[in-house]
């Protein structure tokens, strides 16, 4: 009988292979965004300033493999390295696989399609913008980043348009 269940739920993060592990970013671009951490009580803040190498429309590095020659301070996650990071938000699937969750509906495993990340809302894409533009980071503080997102599930359409498909996967009336 073989193991019909995807990697992220049999294999350990430390067991991954170098492409299973690079396929559980989902592209959303939030760990790409600039934290403030408050020196006196360690709090943390998101802002919507983008790393400068980030792309705001496809929420990709734009240059992923010299990203840490030219930014010196990008973290480069490992499964070591996830023990000790307490920034990443709720909806990053290396968190989420790391603590036992599933992938969330969007993510391009899941779904087959890597615009889904953007069509749920998942993303920065309109939602960030580039530390070459921000000025101060303080100006950009925002809790989106560190929230899961309210994304619709997929079955959710606009209600009430005819044809559509309401919350329990059934067609709703035209109104």
């Amino acid at each position: 009988m073989t193991n019909d269940l995807p990697f992220w739920k049999t294999k350990r993060l430390e067991a991954m292979t170098r492409d299973e592990w690079e396929s559980l970013c989902d592209g959303c671009g939030r760990c790409c965004l600039h934290k403030l951490r408050d020196e006196d009580t360690d709090a943390l803040s998101f802002t919507s300033v983008a790393c400068r190498l980030l792309d705001l429309e496809s929420c990709r590095c734009g240059d992923y493999a010299k990203r840490q020659r030219r930014v010196p301070d990008c973290v480069s996650l490992t499964p070591r390295a996830l023990l000790d990071i307490d920034w990443l938000p709720p909806s990053c699937a290396y968190r989420r696989v790391r603590d036992g969750q599933d992938l969330a509906w969007w993510h391009p495993l899941v779904s087959g399609d890597p615009d889904t990340v953007h069509q749920a809302g998942v993303s920065v894409r309109g939602r960030a913008i580039s530390e070459r533009h921000a000025g101060p980071l303080e100006s950009h503080i925002v809790d989106w980043p560190g929230k899961m997102p309210r994304a619709r599930s997929p079955c959710v359409k606009d209600v009430g348009a005819p044809g559509t498909l309401g919350r329990n996967g059934r067609k709703t009336r035209a109104e």
